[in-house]
């Protein structure tokens, strides 16, 4: 780690630590139950917490303001440490809920074969006497809706309200891709017109089959007791105050990077989150589509200002997306604090890009918020990006691209660690 003294002597040109870049034991199945689009490497949780106890740093509890689909919810039960976390993306903290519990095998197969005799019985009404979402017909089939709207009305009638419905609807989730002409692994929503969709049904079965060794495997490290809470909240809104935790470990969602909710409109729509899945576009940090109050934000954050000044000369739009970007990603860092114990640490893992030419350093503009709300102990380190679901490149007019001939977006990312002092 490097011990950073002044923000303007810090470039993202430091080795890469390669201790950081890879597990030392394969990543579990439960993080597997469901894709999730740049997720957060597991084992960062683990090595985190490590690294700071070796410090002497006290960590009973955890937080995660984007925790997305609860990568550090399940490491911190299997440390026996509790968690909160927050995300505005309820398919994101449905996934975050499923996997951070445990659950009886036996009761998973009950269950399963009790939602398919549900499917079979007929007694649903069928699709076409339902008003469905415009959306839902532009992405399936009429004979996958049918068996989709099945599937989902028995997991409703079969399970009961709380952890084994949230699995089932995880699982549904999951499926919803490669039961639709979604092109796969595409960095943006398309139809694939020589698609063949998945049946649900078969699909399912699988996810399920899936679910129960992934269980198994958690059931095997018998997981320590902890309390874990996942909430669907803007971190923007909330007001800590009494759940405070001694370390907030996150990675915020990359500036100028795809929109989650687009990725996410089949599952949103088809759980009934929204009316409009754009709907969620609004409240994600630097969202292209987010309304601003004002036209222009104040910043207080000279390497944010030289960037967005650098990007107005090639793409006024985007300089304006940046630096809403930057305002949210300094309101996060002002979160942090808020949510942190006194000695307590935040740790942040962010990538930097470039943009039409204009090198965008995140994790210096965020290094500069760290201290500019008071933070001590500023540390980085460097670590190579291993892969993405998603290809992360972009042509020369600054759009994604699958040519690996384009620039690429991220291939590095860092890890900055700051201490909270006390008053």
């Amino acid at each position: 780690m490097l011990r950073i003294k002044n923000v303007q002597h810090f470039n993202g040109n430091i080795e890469v630590n390669d201790s950081w870049n890879f597990p030392e034991s394969k990543e579990l199945l439960m993080h597997k139950i469901h894709a999730y689009p740049a997720k957060f490497p597991a084992f960062l949780t683990p090595k985190i917490v490590s690294y700071l106890k070796e410090n002497r740093a006290q960590i009973n509890s955890i937080g995660d303001i984007f925790c997305g689909c609860g990568t550090s919810a399940l490491e911190s039960k299997l440390l026996g440490i509790d968690y909160l976390g927050y995300d505005i993306n309820p398919v994101a903290t449905l996934i975050a809920k499923a996997k951070s519990n445990v659950y009886s095998t036996k009761k998973i197969k009950e269950l399963y074969e009790e939602i398919i005799k549900e499917c079979n019985n007929g007694k649903f009404l069928t699709p076409n006497k339902i008003l469905f979402h415009e959306r839902i017909r532009y992405w399936f089939n009429e004979d996958n809706i049918v068996k989709l709207y099945r599937l989902q009305k028995g997991i409703y009638n079969v399970c009961p309200d709380g952890k084994y419905r949230v699995l089932f609807l995880t699982a549904f989730s999951n499926i919803l891709k490669a039961c639709s002409k979604w092109l796969t692994k595409s960095i943006k929503p398309q139809v694939d017109p020589n698609k063949i969709p998945l049946d649900p049904y078969l699909a399912f079965k699988r996810q399920i089959r899936f679910i129960i060794e992934a269980n198994e495997e958690i059931k095997c490290i018998q997981p320590k007791n902890s309390i874990i809470k996942v909430k669907t909240q803007n971190i923007l809104n909330i007001k800590p105050r009494k759940n405070k935790v001694d370390l907030v470990i996150t990675s915020p969602p990359y500036v100028t990077s795809y929109e989650y909710a687009d990725l996410h409109q089949l599952s949103t729509l088809w759980l009934g989150f929204v009316d409009d899945y754009k709907e969620l576009r609004k409240g994600t940090i630097g969202s292209e589509y987010a309304k601003a109050e004002h036209e222009t934000f104040l910043i207080n954050n000279e390497t944010s200002q030289t960037i967005v000044k650098e990007l107005f000369k090639v793409d006024k739009g985007k300089s304006k997306s940046v630096t809403k970007y930057f305002y949210d990603l300094d309101k996060t860092v002002d979160k942090t604090y808020s949510l942190l114990n006194e000695n307590g640490y935040a740790a942040f893992v962010i990538g930097n890009t470039s943009y039409k030419g204009v090198y965008i350093d995140n994790a210096k503009v965020l290094i500069e918020s760290f201290m500019n709300k008071g933070f001590k102990n500023i540390e980085v380190t460097k670590r190579k990006i291993s892969s993405k679901i998603l290809t992360p490149y972009r042509d020369k007019t600054g759009k994604f691209s699958n040519n690996k001939k384009g620039e690429k977006v991220y291939s590095h990312e860092f890890i900055i660690i700051a201490k909270k002092p006390s008053r």
